[in-house]
C-alpha cells in the first residue's frame, strides 16, 4: 500500500500550500493541484494523515467536473498521471506522488466568496436559525427542525477565511462586491450544479445536505467552477436510508475524527488550538473508510488503493 502523503515536493514553482493541497505553476496558463492526505478539524491541521483522502478528493472532483460539464465549464484538464508527465517531463520521477491525487487545471482569477448551497438546514445555518430564526441575518420560515429539507435550496454565500471560520453573508453583499450580473451568475451556477449533483447522488443512496463551490474567471472573462467539487470535504453527504429530520445525521466524511476531538474538548483534554495528542489508529482508519465509501457510492467504482 502506498504510504499516506503528508506534503508533496515537486520540482516546480510552488504557488501556495493550503490546508490540504499544494498548488504548483506549470506555465502562465496552467497549474497543478496535488491533494495530500492532511486533514483539518476545528480549524486545526492534525499531525496524522488520513490514507487515501487526497486521492478521493481528486478523483471524485474529476468525476464531477466531467459529469457536470454541461452545467458550467470548469478549470479541470486532467487527473491522469500519464497525461501530466507527458505535459511536464520533469515530473517523470514523481509518478507515485502524482498518481490518483494530482490534477492539471486552467489558471483562473478566483472569485473571493464561497458559494454555498444549502438543501437542508444543518451546521452553522442550524445554529443561527435556532438562535434567531435567520440565515445570514435574513428570516427563514418558522418551525424548521434540525436537518429539515429546504425547498427550494438556498444560495448562502460566505466569506473565504484564511484563518478561522468562513462567515455567512447576504446575496446583497455579493452584488455590491462583484456586480449584479456576476452575482446572478454565481448564484444560478451554484444552484444548478447542486441540483444536478444531488439528483445523481440520490440515485446512489446519498443525500447532499449542503455544499460549497468555488469559482474563478478565465482570461476571457468566462466563469469557471474551480478547486474541488461535491467532495466529502466541501459537502455534507448523508446516507439516504438513515435520514431522520429533527436530529443531526451520520455523514460520509471526517465525522469519526470530529467526534473523537469533540470528546477530548468536552473532557478538557484539548483546548482546540495546537494539534491534540496522537489520534488513535481506529479513528484514522474509520475516517479513511468513510471517504472511500463515499467515492464508491457516488461513482460506482472502487478507488484503487494499492
Amino acid at each position: 500500500m502506498t504510504a499516506p502523503l503528508v506534503a508533496s515536493a515537486l520540482p516546480l514553482p510552488l504557488v501556495r500550500r493550503g490546508k490540504v493541497r499544494e498548488v504548483y505553476e506549470i506555465d502562465a496558463d496552467t497549474l497543478l493541484l496535488v491533494a495530500s492526505d492532511r486533514v483539518s478539524a476545528f480549524d486545526v491541521v492534525l499531525r496524522e494523515p488520513v490514507p487515501h483522502k487526497g486521492a478521493v478528493l481528486t478523483q471524485l472532483s474529476a468525476f464531477w467536473f466531467e459529469r457536470l460539464a454541461s452545467v458550467i465549464s470548469s478549470h479541470f484538464l486532467s487527473a491522469d498521471a500519464d497525461e501530466i508527465v507527458a505535459r511536464v517531463p520533469a515530473l517523470a520521477d514523481h509518478r507515485p506522488t502524482l498518481t490518483g491525487r494530482a490534477m492539471l487545471v486552467r489558471r483562473t482569477t478566483p472569485v473571493p466568496f464561497e458559494c454555498v448551497v444549502r438543501g437542508y438546514i444543518t451546521g452553522s445555518a442550524w445554529a443561527e436559525y435556532k438562535k434567531n430564526g435567520t440565515l445570514a441575518g435574513e428570516p427563514l420560515p418558522a418551525g424548521l427542525v434540525e436537518s429539515a429539507r429546504l425547498d427550494p435550496p438556498i444560495f448562502s454565500p460566505a466569506t473565504k477565511a484564511e484563518v478561522g471560520h468562513d462567515e455567512n453573508i447576504t446575496f446583497t453583499h455579493v452584488v455590491q462586491a462583484v456586480g449584479r450580473s456576476r452575482a446572478d451568475q454565481l448564484r444560478d451556477a451554484s444552484l444548478d450544479l447542486y441540483e444536478a449533483g444531488r439528483q445523481h447522488a440520490a440515485r446512489r443512496g446519498i443525500i447532499i445536505a449542503d455544499t460549497k463551490f468555488e469559482f474563478g474567471t478565465a482570461p476571457d472573462g468566462r466563469l469557471l467552477v474551480i478547486d474541488e467539487i461535491l467532495t466529502p470535504d466541501s459537502s455534507r453527504f448523508w446516507p439516504g436510508d438513515r435520514y431522520q429530520p429533527g436530529r443531526s445525521q451520520p455523514s460520509f466524511d471526517k465525522q469519526p475524527l470530529r467526534d473523537y476531538l469533540a470528546g477530548l474538548k468536552q473532557q478538557g483534554e484539548w483546548d482546540g488550538n495546537a494539534p491534540p495528542r496522537p489520534l488513535p489508529a481506529e479513528v484514522v482508519r474509520a475516517t479513511s473508510e468513510r471517504y472511500l465509501e463515499a467515492y464508491r457510492l457516488i461513482t460506482g467504482r472502487v478507488l484503487e488503493t494499492a
